[in-house]
């Protein structure tokens, strides 16, 4: 059996171990930054490749277009946008079961929709985004910060959200398909 010491400096440990959590997780005052990246919800300009197993006629890339749909062969029109993969795969299965037996669908990721990043760097613009991606990683592609680009704050619009908001900029703070990123002036 542990000693309470033992006890004692584990509870410590644990209550550091959550406290610098919570801090590398703020932001400042501004708002708090979430730094988890959600599961991921379809959008317009994403690309899908449909699998349906045993039917090679209905497997193929579609495109989720501007109204949030893709046009699927025998099912028509399937709202994909604010779905998961899976839920979008349960959702063309169910359409395919008015005319096949037990459909096995399956979907992925063709293509994720660009982000944009505008402000103090190098080529502000559209760029493809790719699974993973940081702000730094964001802001390497767009040629790196300008001489004037504040270096400790980056304001980040969700696709989602109607309105950006204060970052912290650190090495690990995520980039999702669909955001617009702002890189701000430094004030001296």
């Amino acid at each position: 059996m542990p000693s309470p010491i033992w006890h004692t400096r584990r509870g410590f440990l644990l209550a550091l171990g959550v406290g610098a959590a919570t801090a590398a997780g703020c932001a400042s005052n501004d708002g708090p930054v979430v730094t988890e990246v959600p599961e991921y919800r379809l959008g317009a300009g994403d690309t899908l490749r449909v699998i349906v197993f045993g039917e090679t006629e209905l497997t193929g890339q579609f495109e989720v277009g501007p109204r949030g749909t893709i046009a699927y062969p025998l099912v028509g029109e399937v709202e994909a946008i604010g779905l998961t993969p899976v839920e979008m795969a349960t959702r063309i299965q169910e359409g395919l079961g008015a005319y096949l037996r037990s459909p096995n669908v399956s979907v992925e990721i063709a293509n994720y929709r660009p982000f944009f990043i505008l402000g103090e760097v190098q080529r502000p613009g559209s760029y493809p985004y790719s699974p993973n991606l940081t702000v730094q990683n964001a802001v390497a592609t767009a040629g790196g910060f300008t001489y004037r680009a504040n270096r400790n704050r980056v304001f980040i619009k969700h696709a989602n959200e109607p309105a950006e908001r204060p970052y912290d900029l650190t090495s690990s703070l995520p980039v999702l398909p669909g955001d617009t990123l702002r890189i701000g002036e430094r004030l001296f």
